[in-house]
């Protein structure tokens, strides 16, 4: 879409992920952040909405702390971009 998130999430691949995480300042995409991208995901096909950062914070074994080093300025936005998935609601 005009803001960068992709409008079908079955197009999505690991390698449209990493060239995601590149525009959004992210070099390399590690193993915390695979964890976190693949729980969105998953969360994103059981209820067809991306997580709040509330939700992936408590669910997914990765604090907020860590959402905001691994994903700086926005993790509930960034991470929704780098995994494929339309624009989390509530995020402006």
């Amino acid at each position: 879409d005009a803001e960068g998130f992709m409008t079908d999430p079955t197009e999505w691949t690991p390698e449209i992920a990493a060239v995601l995480a590149q525009e959004e300042g992210i070099d390399a995409l590690t193993d915390d952040h695979w964890t976190v991208i693949n729980f969105v995901r998953d969360e994103f096909d059981k209820t067809g909405q991306s997580p709040t950062l509330r939700a992936i914070s408590k669910r997914s074994g990765v604090d907020t702390k860590t959402l905001y080093a691994l994903f700086p300025k926005g993790p509930a936005k960034k991470v929704a971009r780098i995994a494929g998935l339309s624009k989390p609601k509530g995020c402006i």
